[in-house]
């Protein structure tokens, strides 16, 4: 895109709000005219957008249909909103042309692109201060399609993946509140995402009536009144319920089935008014809701199972006719069968003769299909499936595994790629966030580099998300706002960074510190900016360090799992590093120092140092704001409460892995000056504990995370303690 926002480019016209243009006789308030299409929903969002911004600067608009805009329409500034699919645009594209006597005119390849358009109009109002900055500008997107991955809990009876935490617990009943889908999908349009994911193993009877068979739809929307412990325990099977769940349930809505009809068509209508492609994606085999009804089972064998979810697949494409696609897994309750019930041939059998039997009905719809890479390979799925797939297929993939934030090029994909290229295939990316649910986190270079290295020539487009936590409405907070504050607007930032460079990543430095100057007037802009990167590049570190491949076996806001809990000094001491990472493992770095043996790649003390000092470049600048802003307002004041909870906790990694390097060395050598300085790093590593723990328990009430359980940070500071313990007790 040229031209942001007159950001390092020469400035237009002065056409000053202040000007002549405005003035208004008998004290009425100056008004834009804003001439757009009026039966477009994705023009009007754009109109209100730059109607919100003109109002901030006291500034009123006029609503004109397009029909009425002539070049002779009086002086002044006067927005223009039109579609011109001729004018050289590559899809979702726009133009921005600022003309002779204040006319903005924005051009879009289609709705979606208009759109973008006229939500560039408004930010550039916004943060340039009226249309004085304002200059000619385009935009088209860098990737096609850049979506979120979100696990929907319906109900008990349907939940997602792993509803055991509290996340998924406090947002069942959010799911059916439309107020919530609209400013949802509000934000992801303002943040430049085009597709949304939502993730359920059998979300059918929630979502559908079936005539074929009756008493599979589930009226109202329940949830359970039995709590999960610590453990999870009996209350969840695999991806399924247990019967202990639905003999606790309790009804948090009414609702017939044709409401629960009408309410998801009602929030797909108004995606696809915001330019946003709904999928549906599921697990398999599982039959939540359904089992045991008309012969359904979870047996990949049940040819009754089979005609079930066949006509499942069918009804829901024609029961909501602004669902863009549906996405499958060859998944964990599947088996690798020699026989007709092998899982692709069972998934062509279900999914893929359901779209058919759609399309019977409506021939020109296009369906696109998402088959994930997981418990099955290439080679089978174009053989059994897409090879007779009648609409847009691609295919998906966890592109950092469970580790979003971890490395901006992450090697897993590497072979996939390959294949892909032979075959013909796109894929989508999982970009799994299953790192960082608590603090705001904000690093504009990571999201660039890591978006920038996606292999274009592959790359159908990304959706970003988790699978343990559900990104609803926040319900930890301490201070919460009422109605407590939606994720995506408590994470603004974060969820910017990755819709935003998904579609222009040469958005730069001084674009981001405008955005923050605006959300935070009064703050040093630049010293913010700089305060929270170097905050966020600390968690990406330290898992890169101490990796673990999925969801369930780390959680760095803890350092604890789902199986043992607490990893101590032990663990980090004989821990792996991540693959193509470049750092060296303690026991490897321990050998070859000892040796005096030359050890190429990161030494684990340079990764200590690099925690410590992003740490020490994070608290400076948290208490300069502080310093420079007496009264800096909740939402502020809590963003910096996070930037130095993150500090915090990388002063105590930092620690502990200096910590664990001085143990090894001692078990590696027997000097007791090794011992002796593995306490000393971990008693500081304690006390770093401390700092953190008080910080993030000043901000936030415990939770139950789904996948690795209890999050409770003065409660770990008992394990955190161990440490020592186990330092002193080495030499037995």
């Amino acid at each position: 895109m040229t031209g942001r926002l007159g950001i390092g480019i020469a400035m237009c016209l002065p056409l000053l709000l202040a000007s002549a243009a405005f003035a208004a006789s008998a004290g009425d308030p100056a008004r834009v005219p804003v001439y757009r299409d009026t039966t477009s929903p994705p023009a009007e969002f754009a109109a209100q957008e730059i109607g919100a911004a003109l109002r901030r600067q006291g500034v009123g608009v006029a609503d004109r249909p397009l029909s009425a805009w002539s070049d002779s329409a009086g002086e002044g500034p006067r927005v223009v909103l039109a579609v011109d699919p001729s004018a050289g645009l590559k899809p979702q594209g726009y133009a921005l042309r600022v003309g002779p006597g204040g006319v903005y005119r924005v051009v879009g390849a289609d709705a979606p692109g208009l759109m973008y358009g006229g939500l560039h109009l408004a930010e550039a109002i916004r943060l340039e201060t009226g249309f004085s900055g304002i200059a000619d500008a385009a935009g088209s997107p860098a990737i096609l399609r850049r979506g979120l991955k979100f696990n929907i809990p319906l109900d008990a009876r349907t939940p997602s993946y792993d509803d055991t935490g509290d996340a998924a617990q406090n947002n069942i009943a959010e799911m059916w509140n439309f107020d919530f889908w609209k400013e949802f999908l509000d934000d992801m349009a303002r943040h430049r995402y085009n597709t949304l994911t939502l993730w359920n193993p059998h979300p059918f009877p929630s979502l559908l009536k079936l005539e074929k068979y009756p008493g599979v739809a589930l009226e109202d929307v329940c949830v359970t009144t039995l709590q999960p412990d610590a453990k999870g325990g009996s209350w969840r099977e695999p991806q399924g319920v247990s019967p202990e769940v639905l003999a606790n349930l309790r009804v948090v809505k009414k609702m017939s089935v044709d409401e629960k009809v009408a309410f998801w068509r009602r929030v797909m209508r108004h995606a696809r008014d915001r330019g946003i492609d709904v999928y549906v994606i599921t697990w398999n085999v599982l039959v939540n809701g359904a089992e045991g009804k008309h012969g359904i089972t979870a047996a990949q064998g049940n040819p009754r199972t089979i005609a079930y979810l066949r006509e499942c697949t069918r009804e829901l494409v024609l029961t909501y006719p602004d669902l863009a696609g549906i996405g499958v897994t060859a998944g964990e309750r599947m088996s690798d069968r020699p026989d007709e019930f092998d899982r692709e041939k069972w998934l062509w059998s279900t999914y893929g003769m359901g779209v058919v039997d759609a399309r019977k009905e409506q021939p020109g719809r296009d369906v696109r299909f998402i088959h994930r890479v997981w418990n099955t390979d290439l080679v089978r799925i174009v053989r059994d499936f897409a090879s007779q797939y009648p609409c847009t297929f691609e295919v998906g993939f966890k592109y950092s595994r469970a580790r979003l934030y971890s490395s901006t090029r992450p090697p897993f994909a590497d072979d996939l790629i390959k294949e892909m290229r032979q075959h013909k295939l796109k894929a989508w990316w999982n970009l799994r966030n299953d790192d960082i649910f608590c603090f705001r986190w904000g690093d504009p270079d990571y999201v660039r580099e890591f978006l920038t290295n996606l292999p274009p020539d592959c790359t159908a487009g990304y959706h970003m998300g988790s699978d343990g936590y559900v990104w609803g409405r926040e319900f930890t907070s301490l201070r919460p706002d009422e109605p407590r504050a939606m994720e995506i607007r408590k994470h603004w930032y974060s969820f910017m960074l990755w819709g935003r460079l998904g579609y222009d990543p040469r958005l730069d430095r001084g674009f981001f510190e405008k955005v923050l100057a605006d959300r935070f007037p009064g703050a040093r802009a630049a010293a913010l900016y700089d305060a929270w990167a170097a905050a966020s590049k600390i968690i990406p570190q330290v898992n890169r360090f101490h990796w673990r491949d999925w969801d369930f076996q780390w959680a760095v806001e803890g350092c604890m799992d789902q199986g043992k809990g607490f990893h101590t000094v032990d663990d980090f001491a004989r821990g792996a590093t991540m693959q193509s990472s470049g750092l060296v493992p303690i026991p490897q770095y321990v050998k070859a120092t000892l040796a005096r043996e030359a050890l190429a790649g990161i030494a684990p003390t340079e990764v200590a140092a690099n925690l410590k000092t992003r740490a020490a470049a994070a608290l400076a600048g948290v208490a300069s704001i502080r310093r420079d802003t007496p009264k800096p307002g909740k939402e502020l004041d809590e963003t910096l409460g996070d930037i130095q909870a993150m500090a915090h906790l990388g002063e105590y990694y930092s620690a502990k892995i200096l910590g664990a390097v001085e143990l090894e060395t001692f078990r590696q050598s027997r000097d007791i000056k090794g011992r002796e300085a593995a306490v000393r790093h971990l008693e500081e590593a304690v006390e770093r504990w401390k700092a953190y723990g008080t910080v993030a328990a000043g901000l936030y009430k415990p939770q139950l995370l789904a996948r690795t359980r209890a999050l409770d940070w003065m409660k770990l500071l008992d394990e955190v303690k161990k440490d020592v313990d186990i330092a002193r007790g080495s030499a037995k």
